[in-house]
């Protein structure tokens, strides 16, 4: 059997959007589904027993109520769940080892009003050993019925032609392929640093288009492996003079999935987010994921 689709869920409307997103992915790519729910954690040192066995039997209920919904409208999903008494980013992680793909709300029932990605999303995001989305509420696209390859919206792939990363790029052309959406890669770019003394700012216009010229035949050259792989993805690909996150951002509007990528650090156990994938974790309006590689 091949690994399960991994979602957290606790009670709050962000977790119920990520669970239904991830069954509707877990009954497209032919996969199990596995619901993941973590009691939080009470303050103080010593917690009375009886509310212990109240949080996990309010947390059992839960399960078994979302198990039940989600195999009512997924009949051909198999459907599972399981408590854990580890804090929920912990919980998250550790259930994760053996996971294709990790699904999370951007913010439980904690945090406050106006934060738009909680600590244990941002933590599964950061540390997880698989691909993680982070569901924001419940998309538009990709979001109609049982999976068909009919799906609304677009699939935008952050992509760096200068230090191209497979295992994003192909999450990404994967995605696109399985829900029949059209790829729009983004390499956001800025003119070349040498280019531009200390003295002046001016950049003819001549030699901007021919920098631009380089840098698309660049990405067009890159993307023709995954092209021919996935030869059913309909590709278009911008270059954007804006900051990465802002032109990620821009691109992202309409998306059903915004694909980035986290470098993984040996140094670091859980690894960190890069500047343009906080940014656009905090502001995307679609689900976004995030896909570590060692590059």
């Amino acid at each position: 059997m091949r690994s399960p689709v991994l979602a957290g869920i606790d009670g709050s409307e962000r977790a119920a959007a990520a669970a239904e997103w991830a069954a509707r992915e877990a009954a497209l790519r032919g996969v199990p589904l596995r619901l993941l729910h973590a009691s939080p954690r009470l303050p103080g040192s010593v917690v009375p027993g009886p509310a212990l066995e109240r949080l996990r039997d309010m947390g059992a209920r839960l399960l078994q109520r979302t198990v039940a919904e989600l195999a009512d409208r997924y009949p051909d999903l198999s459907v599972d769940g399981a408590q854990a008494d580890d804090a929920p980013s912990g919980a998250l992680l550790t259930a994760a080892g053996d996971a294709e793909l990790l699904v999370v709300g951007t913010r439980g029932t904690g945090g406050f009003e106006g934060l738009e990605v909680g600590s244990v999303a941002l933590r599964a995001a950061a540390a997880a050993p698989c691909p993680t989305v982070l569901v924001p509420h419940l998309p538009d696209a990709f979001a109609n019925g049982v999976p068909a390859r009919h799906s609304a919206g677009q699939v935008v792939l952050g992509f760096d032609a200068h230090r191209p990363v497979g295992d994003v790029a192909d999450f990404a052309f994967s995605a696109a392929d399985a829900h029949a959406a059209r790829l729009h890669v983004v390499q956001a770019w800025a003119l070349p640093a040498e280019s531009v003394s200390s003295r002046t700012l001016v950049v003819t216009e001549e030699d901007r288009a021919s920098w631009e010229d380089q840098e698309v035949l660049r990405l067009s050259d890159l993307l023709r492996p995954w092209q021919e792989k996935y030869p059913r993805v309909t590709v278009g690909s911008d270059l954007m003079l804006l900051h990465p996150a802002e032109a990620l951002l821009n691109a992202s509007r309409s998306a059903g999935l915004l694909v980035v990528g986290r470098r993984t650090e040996r140094r670091a156990a859980e690894g960190r987010l890069g500047p343009v994938t906080h940014a656009v974790l905090h502001h995307a309006r679609c689900p976004v994921a995030v896909v570590p590689h060692g590059g």
